[in-house]
């Protein structure tokens, strides 16, 4: 099973109690499944040797749903604008109407949204 991961943003607390915790984005290349990973750990050197870790994946829509507007929200958004950068903003030799005939995916959502 192959993974291509990204990370997204990462998150240490301490210096008594650590935590750390790690946000990326996942495909996993065989199940062609995008997700987010999130894995934390938790260690107390007050507790001889004391560590807990665990992994969660969860879909891109409820991560980015999920309180409040942290760095990996934002790395997330930049780099979801990238990978559709191509189907909003066509090259600059490559400004004539779609192949389908259809107004580019941009220009959909703005017709929508007005009145």
């Amino acid at each position: 099973m192959a993974f291509l991961k990204r990370e997204l943003h990462r998150q240490v607390k301490g210096p008594e109690i650590t935590e750390l915790d790690f946000w990326s984005l996942v495909f996993d290349t065989d199940s062609k499944r995008l997700y987010v990973e999130h894995e934390w750990t938790y260690m107390d050197p007050r507790i001889r040797g004391a560590a807990d870790y665990r992994t969660d994946a969860m879909d891109i829509a409820e991560y980015l749903t999920q309180g409040g507007q942290t760095a990996g929200h934002r790395e997330l958004w930049r780099l979801l604008r990238v990978i559709f950068k191509e189907q909003f903003e066509p090259e600059e030799d490559d400004r004539g109407p779609p192949l389908s005939g259809q107004a580019p995916a941009q220009e959909i959502e703005t017709a929508s949204s007005r009145p």
